[in-house]
């Protein structure tokens, strides 16, 4: 087939590689930077049987305006490429939020060789060992699967905006919704419609099925205080954890149970998961109590949720929040009005602003609340961390770690 794959900076580049080993002809545009590939003008007067463009692409390119050709999205193209050779199982998780904890989750009661592949890393199992750093862009995943498949392992893919399909079960983390491909496509529906093409879905607590191959993690796993129960498939138990007190690790312990039961495994040992780095994970530092919510899934829920858990751990001292969008890579950002929204339901005593923050100085002055700016996570933890007062701090700077 002749195919012209669009967007090589967010995995176009990786999709083309791999079609052209498959003995394919294949041309790439780069359509934000213009520095790979050919440019647009070419690719409007050749001829292709397909067209490949990621999720998030404005409908309205000039590209996409030709509808005779077939077209079809990364997620879709990676479930191609993988067909037939995906390892087994392989499970592909997608949502705003959850992702890495819940893969994570999963990764720590699999047994054997296999291969985890988040934000935070692609990492092989058992020994743990660190493979590459990459996005979790959908064609991300095909280097991955091929490791887990030469390992005859298992796969646990965090994905964004979607899936491939290619697994043997789909994950949606969390029901949050916002505007993707110019503000014309939801990114919910998106997600929904891809994970439609998985053989099973389990959909995080919370989240209506929309079909009848949707199980809910609600009917397998339920928790009350800091204990998790569950059932299904003739596996039925439970497990305690003072990390299901926080919102985020209780909905994706309880997804992580509910997929471990589907794949006869019994997730009683998620009572020894401990919370990752950047996902409320908690340490003291000279005195101090440092609640560490930075990354790529930090919004405002899970800002006011790390104050509450700060509160609680250490209610006599007061409060600084570090708060923020260090990176305009992370595909779904931190809106200026939902930081706002964190910080007014928060109400810290100080606030170290990181990154792009818009108009947020002026409207943090105005509610009588001190502030500083700093350009960088790395920064402004270091700046609150010389302040000589009793106070615990939050980080919860939306950023890739």
């Amino acid at each position: 087939m002749n195919i012209l794959v669009l967007d090589t900076i967010h995995g176009g580049e990786v999709l083309a590689r791999h079609l052209l080993s498959s003995g394919h002809t294949v041309d790439a545009v780069d359509i934000y930077r213009h520095a790979q590939g050919i440019d647009v003008e070419q690719a409007l007067l050749r001829s292709y049987d397909c067209i490949i463009a990621p999720v998030h692409l404005d409908p309205d390119h000039p590209l996409l305006q030709r509808k005779t050709i077939p077209r079809i999205t990364h997620h879709e193209a990676v479930g191609h490429i993988l067909a037939g050779t995906a390892p087994r199982p392989m499970i592909e998780i997608t949502g705003s939020r959850g992702k890495t904890t819940t893969a994570s989750a999963l990764a720590s009661l699999f047994g054997g060789p296999g291969v985890l592949h988040t934000s935070r890393g692609t990492v092989e199992y058992p020994a743990k060992t660190l493979l590459w750093k990459r996005s979790i862009t959908p064609a991300s995943v095909i280097d991955a699967a091929m490791r887990a498949r030469s390992l005859d392992g298992w796969l646990i893919a965090e994905e964004s905006i979607g899936v491939s399909g290619a697994g043997s079960v789909g994950v949606l983390t969390s029901g949050e919704d916002y505007p993707i491909a110019a503000g014309k496509k939801r990114a919910l529906a998106e997600k929904m419609r891809l994970l439609s093409r998985c053989n099973t879905v389990v959909a995080a607590p919370g989240i209506t099925p929309w079909a009848d191959h949707i199980i809910s993690a609600d009917d397998v796993a339920s928790c009350a205080g800091n204990v998790c129960r569950y059932a299904l498939n003739g596996i039925e138990g439970s497990f305690s954890s003072d990390i299901l007190h926080l919102e985020g690790y209780r909905t994706a312990l309880m997804t992580a149970a509910a997929v471990a039961c589907l794949c006869g495994v019994d997730p009683a040992p998620l009572a020894g998961f401990q919370a990752l780095e950047g996902r409320m994970s908690t340490m003291w530092a000279e005195g101090r109590l440092i609640v560490d919510d930075a990354n790529s899934g930090t919004n405002a829920a899970t800002a006011v949720e790390a104050a509450r858990y700060a509160r609680l751990l250490s209610p006599s001292d007061d409060l600084v929040l570090v708060i923020g969008l260090e990176s305009r890579t992370v595909c779904e950002g931190f809106p200026e009005e939902a930081m706002w929204q964190a910080i007014a339901q928060i109400r810290p005593k100080f606030v170290v602003l990181v990154g792009a923050t818009g108009s947020l100085p002026a409207r943090v002055s105005a509610a009588g609340i001190p502030s500083e700016y700093c350009e960088t996570l790395e920064e402004a933890r270091d700046r609150v961390c010389s302040r000589h007062r009793r106070e615990s701090i939050v980080l919860s700077v939306k950023t890739w770690r």
